[in-house]
């Protein structure tokens, strides 16, 4: 989940919320790429969560990190909670997930040599500690009584506020990890078809990356049940968003949606101060009960985005957030795939006609039952693993449309990053077919054996 965010000074105008986002309109010369993957960390000799603080836990991981591999620290009322460098951040999910925020780069060649150093600096550093760290859309085993909470302000806020508002909010923010990407658009007319391919593709997304087929010791009758758990967490803020889809879609119209997201939080002098379930349009008119008198600043409203969570989300760019974590060649792979159907205007609009026709009643089964059968989905007379394979070709024309070379130029472009995709529609299996044939099979219903075979 986010850091504090920067967006600049008071409100004057109304105006300015949409403007914050059309401001990141970009020419597609200057587009980015920035990957995001969380993975849970656990005591290699007790196959627990790693807590906080101690001679095996998170802190150790950041220190090690910052003391060894040059990270600079990053603080909450005195507990190192993040790091920062060249552009990338590491932080901490609710329950202790590690998590690499990327820097914007230009290749995914560029983008997989980030992840890379970043799990082998972490590699290093958990070796020496004792702990190990594992990429699954779930913690498979682990109890919400086991997970710890960090220090971080906006977690407790969150935490109290969950139960609320739907059922596996608190199993949403400490027992799920997620792989995404977060990409660039030229204009409105760009945003909003790119806004719609992701939404109606994600499902797709949900499917080729399903990866948590288990939840707290057994099987859970899902492929991905971190999908599951999306879609019983807080309707205000989560979902396929149908209003992307009609007449008038556009930063304004964006902006409203965000603006009737109820609040958690306002951030301040370091502290996050209470104001959950309260209205950013009272903020604007100075009628916050948490802060009366005052109005928001443009990083309030940045920070305020950050808690919206749809299957995708615009903020001064664009994230794709529809698929589990997972093993090394899918962090990868997820990139790729959304940067071969968004930055080549042919793959794009290919995407688009495949989807348009869609009503909303459709996108929301093929999202439901992604979640529960991936590749093996079907709804209606649209069959994922058809669906999947189409979509991978475009993907793939995309990225040899892009030409961007890799290794020096001995690598002609970006396409072999789909491979683990690839093998995944020419079986029909996904990462969680594959961890429910072990259990099966060799593990015997033991799932302790996941972390052996199953770690970074």
């Amino acid at each position: 989940m986010s850091i504090p965010q920067s967006g600049g000074g008071p409100i004057e105008h109304h105006s300015q919320l949409a403007e914050y986002l059309e401001s990141g309109c970009k020419p597609a010369e200057d587009w980015r790429i920035g990957t995001e993957h969380e993975k849970f960390g656990y005591c290699k000799d007790t196959l627990k969560p790693i807590p906080y603080e101690g001679p095996r836990s998170v802190l150790a991981v950041l220190e090690g990190l910052r003391d060894v591999h040059g990270w600079s620290p990053v603080a909450e009322a005195g507990k190192l909670i993040g790091l920062e460098k060249d552009g990338a951040n590491v932080s901490l999910e609710p329950g202790g997930q590690l998590e690499l925020s990327g820097a914007p780069l230009e290749s995914i060649h560029q983008t997989c040599d980030e992840v890379n150093d970043h799990l082998r600096d972490v590699k290093d550093i958990a070796d020496k500690v004792g702990v190990g760290f594992i990429g699954l859309g779930t913690a498979p085993i682990w109890t919400h009584e086991q997970m710890p909470q960090m220090p971080k302000g906006r977690y407790r806020l969150m935490t109290d506020y969950m139960d609320r508002v739907g059922t596996m909010g608190k199993s949403m923010m400490y027992r799920t990890c997620t792989v995404q990407v977060n990409l660039d658009f030229a204009s409105e007319a760009d945003m909003v078809k790119k806004f719609r391919v992701a939404l109606a593709l994600q499902p797709v997304a949900t499917a080729l990356f399903a990866n948590s087929p288990f939840f707290e010791g057994k099987p859970n009758g899902h492929k991905s049940w971190r999908s599951r758990i999306w879609r019983d967490l807080d309707d205000s803020r989560t979902g396929m968003l149908p209003f992307v889809f009609e007449d008038g879609m556009g930063f304004d119209r964006y902006m409203d949606y965000a603006l009737d997201v109820p609040m958690y939080f306002v951030y301040r002098d370091g502290q996050y101060i209470d104001a959950l379930g309260q209205s950013f349009r009272d903020f604007l008119k100075g009628e916050l009960p948490a802060l009366p008198g005052e109005v928001p600043t443009l990083s309030d409203w940045a920070d305020h985005l950050t808690t919206c969570f749809p299957e995708a989300r615009i903020k001064k760019y664009m994230e794709m957030r529809g698929a589990d974590g997972g093993p090394w060649r899918r962090l990868c792979a997820l990139p790729a795939f959304w940067v071969g159907l968004m930055y080549d205007q042919g793959a794009l609009d290919a995407a688009w006609d495949l989807v348009k026709d869609w009503n909303v009643e459709t996108r929301e089964e093929l999202r439901v039952a992604a979640s529960r059968d991936a590749l093996q989905a079907q709804v209606g007379d649209v069959n994922m693993l058809d669906l999947a394979r189409e979509v991978l070709d475009l993907s793939e024309g995309g990225l040899k449309a892009r030409a961007k070379e890799g290794a020096g130029g001995l690598v002609p472009d970006e396409t072999h990053f789909l491979n683990a995709l690839k093998e995944s529609v020419e079986s029909g299996k996904t990462p969680a077919d594959e961890l429910l044939e072990h259990y099966a099979g060799d593990w015997n219903g033991d799932l302790t054996k996941i972390y052996a075979q199953y770690s970074y």
